[in-house]
């Protein structure tokens, strides 16, 4: 009788594993930019914890992808495994050096210190002048990218996250910075956050796009002179530590 009741529970057990990842796949599949016809995603499923695998074309399609895993309710947490196609293939030591020498040359951290991971040591290349200030610890490993250490603020944080995400080869980016003293967040700080990097990248006319942010989902809208520079805005907000969605209501007006 034991041993009957143990298998029907393990029968039970398997099939609502089975519709729990009918319902993660439905969810999927109603998220058009995670595209899983071209980019499938490895999914399984253990006692509340789903595990997200594969490769996805954007940062936009890895976000969009956890958000709705996360939405089915027997999910309790997600393991992610999700990797974006990087814009160009790079060896992890080309990848730790672009990523090192951008919060290098960023002046918002011209005073931190800044390290690198290598061969698994840790490697100074710029002591703090001032102790107290911050330090970001940069490594690789198969394209993904992890900041360690401490900075200042949520701004800073999300600011080297996003120098990491620009680098052509970065698969993935975990952004580890402590923020000490801790700082409480708001749409306010996503907001400026955004703004900030678009202004830093040149490829794009900051000073044409409005930024707005509720529920940690940015509103972009303007009049930008090409769908590159409208995608790259977009691109550049969803790289945003904090942003959960991107509305690009941007219009293309070419002169």
């Amino acid at each position: 009788m034991d041993q009957l009741r143990a298998r029907a529970d393990g029968e039970c057990a398997m099939a609502d594993k089975a519709q729990i990842l009918q319902s993660v796949r439905a969810a999927l599949s109603s998220e058009p930019q995670v595209d899983l016809h071209n980019h499938p995603i490895a999914i399984d499923f253990d006692d509340g914890t789903l595990t997200l695998g594969g490769e996805v074309a954007r940062v936009a399609a890895k976000k969009l992808a956890l958000e709705a895993a996360a939405g089915v309710p027997e999910v309790t947490g997600i393991i992610d495994r999700l990797r974006v196609t990087p814009a160009q293939p790079m060896g992890d030591g080309e990848i730790r050096d672009l990523v090192r020498d951008s919060l290098l040359q960023e002046p918002a951290f011209a005073e931190f210190a800044i390290e690198e991971q290598v061969k698994g040591e840790v490697v100074t290349v710029r002591a703090s002048p001032v102790d107290t200030r911050g330090y970001i610890e940069v490594a690789v490993d198969d394209g993904v990218v992890t900041l360690n250490g401490e900075v200042p603020g949520l701004d800073d944080k999300r600011l080297a996250g996003v120098l990491a995400w620009w680098v052509p080869g970065s698969r993935d980016v975990i952004n580890g910075l402590a923020v000490e003293p801790p700082e409480d967040d708001s749409f306010d700080k996503i907001a400026e956050a955004v703004r900030l990097v678009l202004e830093k990248d040149p490829y794009v006319d900051a000073g044409q796009i409005r930024v707005g942010v509720r529920d940690r989902i940015v509103t972009l809208a303007g009049l930008l002179p090409s769908e590159s520079q409208r995608d790259m805005a977009a691109c550049d907000a969803w790289y945003v530590f904090g942003v959960d969605n991107v509305v690009n209501d941007i219009e293309v007006h070419r002169y």
